[in-house]
């Protein structure tokens, strides 16, 4: 089990891996690559290519003037941290020399290589990368639409449904009931679902005391499964119950006006609040880019990230069909940095460096309870795999100064990356 100091270390020695033999200089124009998506994977791989060749012209597109993260909204929801705390400027990318245009990218000519925004400009390009994230599968689930998600929030992308969710919790009665839908696998952050119910639960103790949380999973096991059922237990007693889908846990039809959901053998719950997670599939400009497949996520080559159907364009982050690396704000990073090494040494004609990746997340089940799970990957034989006993789970048999440990460096953790990310927030 790693300390935080030997994972930041090691956040930071992929960094400066992916930068050997890519010196920046003072010379013309190097090349111009167009970057999707101010998040975790577009925003690393803006700024990191910046840093390899400051003569690369970078322009960012990212319709939020400040993005808000998913990693720590489940804090939010729990009332342990204010809304504007998960909220990055650009600031800092600026100052590198990345161009940020805060429009939304409409449309992807591979052929013509350029990028129309909604605004009406296009954008031409030498190196596309695409960091849509994720979006919602609305024929999923009967009932359950982008209308209906104005009523019961699925909160599964930083912004405006978090707020509501938070708004319904602190509405909602003591004694009374907030089911979760959880999602089929894969999905973006296959332990959040997990944390979410852990923090209304941590909020439940301390404000709603009479109040239960309700997981109903379309799937039969999820991610730390063994450490969260033992810190539930501990911390929470009888006020969670996970249904998983054997048990008729998943999800098949949703009437938001009653805040009602139907599971596959037929029996109905009522929910106080009621969050349904749908299933996923990549950001909508994915699909427009032509580089998605039938599974609605974007198969890619995995020395460089680039698409396996449209040259040029490269993908980092939940959009990805990238096993056995998890849909991560850290995983996306990792994959940003290498990206931005490998364009970088492709627009300077040398070769790509050899890619390795690193994927650490936290979760919280309350304020000083944290578990965590980390993973270290390489090629072998073409294709990402895991390097055998470089990772691992947090230990089952744990004690209480351990957990309250990992929780301080979860914090660590969260502060860490946005300041590699962004940089610093005010």
């Amino acid at each position: 089990m790693k300390t935080r100091r030997q994972t930041l270390s090691l956040m930071g020695a992929a960094a400066a891996a992916a930068s050997l033999g890519l010196p920046g200089t003072g010379r013309a124009q190097a090349g111009r690559v167009v970057v999707v998506g101010g998040g975790f994977g577009g925003a690393t791989t803006a700024k990191y290519l910046k840093r390899h060749d400051p003569a690369i012209a970078v322009t960012l597109v990212e319709p939020a003037e400040r993005f808000y993260t998913c990693p720590f909204s489940n804090l939010h929801l729990a009332g342990l941290r204010d809304f504007a705390a998960i909220g990055h400027g650009f600031d800092e990318l600026r100052a590198l020399g990345v161009e940020v245009i805060h429009d939304l990218a409409d449309d992807v000519d591979g052929t013509a290589q350029r990028v129309r925004l909604a605004g009406g400009a296009e954008l031409a390009y030498d190196r596309l990368v695409l960091s849509p994230g994720i979006d919602m599968r609305w024929d999923s689930i009967e009932g359950y639409d982008a209308s209906a998600a104005g009523k019961v929030p699925h909160a599964w992308k930083a912004g405006a449904q978090t707020r509501l969710l938070r708004r319904q919790l602190e509405e909602m009665e003591d004694g009374g009931v907030f089911v979760l839908a959880a999602p089929p696998n894969p999905f973006r952050c296959p332990p959040g679902p997990y944390e979410r119910a852990s923090l209304v639960a941590n909020y439940f103790k301390r404000a709603k005391p009479r109040s239960k949380v309700l997981i109903l999973d379309a799937k039969n096991g999820f991610s730390k499964q063994g450490l969260f059922a033992a810190g539930w237990k501990e911390l929470y007693g009888g006020m969670i119950e996970w249904v998983g889908q054997s048990d008729d846990g998943r999800v098949i039809r949703v009437d938001a006006e009653r805040r009602e959901v139907e599971t596959e053998f037929g029996n109905i719950h009522r929910a106080d609040v009621l969050n349904v997670v749908p299933a996923q599939k990549a950001g909508l400009i994915a699909e427009r880019a032509g580089v998605t497949d039938s599974s609605g996520w974007v198969p890619v080559k995995p020395e460089t990230f680039e698409s396996r159907v449209v040259p040029g364009i490269h993908v980092v982050g939940d959009a990805t069909v990238a096993a056995p690396m998890p849909k991560s704000g850290f995983s996306a990073s990792a994959q940003g940095k290498v990206v931005a090494a490998v364009i970088a040494a492709m627009l300077n004609g040398r070769t790509p460096p050899q890619p390795a990746w690193t994927n650490t997340c936290y979760s919280l089940l309350s304020p000083d309870y944290g578990i965590s799970v980390a993973g270290h990957y390489r090629l072998v034989d073409g294709e990402i795999a895991e390097v055998p006993d470089a990772g691992g789970l947090s230990p089952a048999d744990a004690d209480s100064a351990f957990r309250r440990a990992e929780a301080r460096y979860a914090v660590g953790w969260y502060e860490a990356i946005t300041q590699d990310v962004w940089g610093r927030r005010w």
